[in-house]
């Protein structure tokens, strides 16, 4: 799973956030498929899908989108 965020303060404040939530997480650059105003992304383990839903939501971080990756590429779910 990744997430992708419009400005590079968003991506290091949820980075901050889920790291003190102990989601396993890596930052990446935000693939060429999605388009964002950011290039950083966050990868995350699906599992912990429930869990960055709550901190994204309780901390009002603003996201591009939660993206799954498929055989095409990346597919946005819903938040």
């Amino acid at each position: 799973m990744l997430i992708a965020f419009d400005s590079t303060q968003q991506a290091l404040r949820a980075e901050m956030l889920l790291e003190y939530a102990e989601v396993e997480i890596d930052i990446c650059p935000t693939p060429k498929e999605i388009t964002a105003g950011c290039a950083l992304s966050i990868h995350f383990p699906e599992d912990d899908l429930t869990m960055v839903k709550k901190v994204i939501e309780e901390e009002n971080v603003e996201i591009r989108g939660i993206f799954k990756s498929v055989q095409s590429g990346y597919e946005q779910i819903e938040i």
